[in-house]
């Protein structure tokens, strides 16, 4: 038998006695190591001040109807959205076969193993043997992406691959979310398509298509994305990237199907919840945004990481829909079931604003939004959406100067997903038509301003910075005929000057293979195709 005295592990689960015949399974096996978490969270308590190296969790923790708290899945989605176990830390759920075959197909994030109940000390510790050999493999990789090595982990990642043909497929899932996180995505792409080149997983044709669409090739994530959820409907990261494409290109009535698809699926994801919701209102489906805020609300009230803007989104939608009853009784429970923090009193301030406005008091939604702004200073981490609903509410009251400096600032800041045709459209919501122009979007001058700024970097010889503003420039605009030979031409230059780069001459060739599609006599493409010949035959590495 293996040897797990050095283990520490943390058994989550509601009953008593469970807890205690599972500890003394754990007992047989050489752990004593070990703490109980009776919910999530008292778990999430736990994990956040040591670690664990296995944790065994219930998947129904308890409860009915608003008082279930959450389960194990949604216990497993805090804990790796916040961060607070690492990527190797190994998270078993246990379960009944009944509520396995429910949860396995549409489970969002896969723990480290489902241990079906009722189990003998032999299924736990094979169980956590075959757990602790997976993580010993993939350890050395996690460890040096944690430490900021990221190229050393692709490295290793191809090494490991030889000495552990076990885990090939796991190293090269690996490397190809590596590559991502550095934005390499024309080469995460390629890693993609090897994997799909052995077998067809979804999981990798979920990276294929993110990698795709990262490099602005939009049409072409799209249709892999429809294929993806037509052949596997439980590869529910699909739905969600499908979506965000579709609203990205102002398709919202499309995006709703597809995440309506998805939370008929899987009911349980909040933020899936929270998108659904912001569709539907944008689409004007104020009782389908109703429905999907109320389950938001219902499904993290339970949560460490309860998100104030939640009650916020509900009392905007009920302010919609004309109900001032339950829009008060919303605002009043996020003042009663939250605790005082600059975030939350802006949040509280902003939905009194609103209340107070559907009400017809116009002084008082003015003095509550000023409330609101004067707390937004002292907040840290206050969304987007949040921001911009503000602004609309400051300018339906009058409070022009205070809706300048939230939209100016979310414009000005790329990280916001924020721009200026958002920023119109509120503009027009508010009917406030003199604002329109100051924000009316103009994609030319956009580009103009980024390839100025480029031909400046390029002159003072940094040629590599000049590249990075045309392809974020190109990831803004990637339908922007004009931007993609200038992109073409500074990364041809940049090639012929500082070598060969495998990922910006495969981003080269799929520029080139656009403007060959979509402007076939364009009459600077034969000479750019020419170039890129000659430098690939003169610097690229024999394949």
């Amino acid at each position: 038998m293996s040897d797990y005295s050095h283990l520490s592990v943390l058994i989550v689960d509601p009953n008593q006695s469970m807890r205690s015949s599972v500890h003394n399974m754990l007992t047989q096996i050489n752990i004593s190591k070990v703490d109980h978490a009776v919910n999530a969270a008292t778990a999430i308590r736990q994990l956040s001040m040591r670690s664990y190296d296995v944790i065994l969790c219930e998947y129904d923790l308890g409860g009915s109807g608003d008082q279930t708290g959450q389960d194990g899945q949604q216990l497993l989605e805090d804990l790796r959205h916040h961060r607070i176990i690492p990527q190797w830390a190994i998270f078993m759920m246990l379960t009944s076969e009944g509520v396995y075959n429910k949860v396995i197909g549409a489970a969002e994030l896969q723990p480290s193993d489902y241990v079906l109940k009722p189990f003998t000390v032999e299924v736990i510790s094979q169980r956590i043997t075959r757990a602790l050999q997976r993580r010993a493999a993939l350890l050395p990789v996690y460890q040096m992406v944690s430490q900021g090595r990221a190229s050393d982990a692709i490295t290793t990642c191809q090494e490991l691959v030889q000495s552990q043909p076990r885990y090939a497929l796991e190293f090269a899932r690996l490397r190809a979310e590596v590559l991502t996180s550095l934005e390499r995505h024309s080469e995460a792409e390629q890693a993609y398509a090897a994997i799909l080149k052995q077998k067809p997983l979804g999981w990798a044709q979920l990276g294929q298509a993110r990698s795709i669409q990262q490099q602005g090739r939009l049409a072409d994530a799209e249709a892999l994305l429809k294929q993806l959820v037509a052949d596997n409907p439980e590869q529910m990261a699909a739905y969600d990237l499908l979506a965000a494409i579709l609203r990205g290109s102002g398709r919202d009535a499309e995006a709703k199907t597809v995440l309506e698809d998805a939370v008929a699926i899987s009911p349980h994801m909040v933020v899936r919840l929270r998108s659904l919701g912001d569709v539907a209102l944008a689409t004007g489906d104020v009782d389908a945004a109703e429905r999907a805020y109320k389950q938001v609300l219902v499904k993290s009230r339970h949560s460490e990481f309860r998100d104030a803007s939640d009650h916020v989104n509900l009392v905007r939608t009920l302010v919609k829909k004309g109900d001032a009853a339950g829009a008060a009784a919303t605002a009043r429970d996020l003042e009663r079931s939250l605790r005082s923090t600059p975030t939350t009193d802006v949040c509280h301030a902003y939905a009194n604003a609103m209340v107070k406005e559907l009400n017809g008091d116009t002084a008082g939604a003015a003095a509550a939004l000023d409330k609101a702004m004067t707390k937004l200073s002292e907040s840290t981490g206050m969304s987007s959406n949040i921001k911009l609903g503000l602004a609309h509410s400051c300018l339906k009251n009058g409070l022009d100067e205070q809706a300048v400096v939230l939209l100016d600032e979310l414009i000005a800041d790329p990280s916001s997903g924020i721009g200026a045709a958002q920023v119109e459209a509120v503009c027009r919501e508010a009917n406030r038509v003199d604002f329109v122009k100051r924000y009316e979007e103009n994609p030319d001058a956009a580009v103009d301003a980024a390839v100025r700024e480029a031909a400046e970097l390029s002159r003072g010889g940094a040629q590599g910075d000049a590249v990075d503003v045309l392809r974020k420039t190109l990831r803004r605009y990637p339908d922007h005929h004009g931007l993609r030979t200038v992109a073409v031409t500074a990364i041809l230059r940049l090639l012929n000057d500082s070598g060969w780069d495998a990922e910006l001459a495969t981003e080269c060739t799929g520029l080139l293979r656009r403007i060959r599609e979509e402007q076939a006599n364009h009459p600077l493409l034969p000479g750019l195709i020419a170039q890129y010949a000659t430098l690939r035959k003169k610097y690229a590495p024999p394949s």
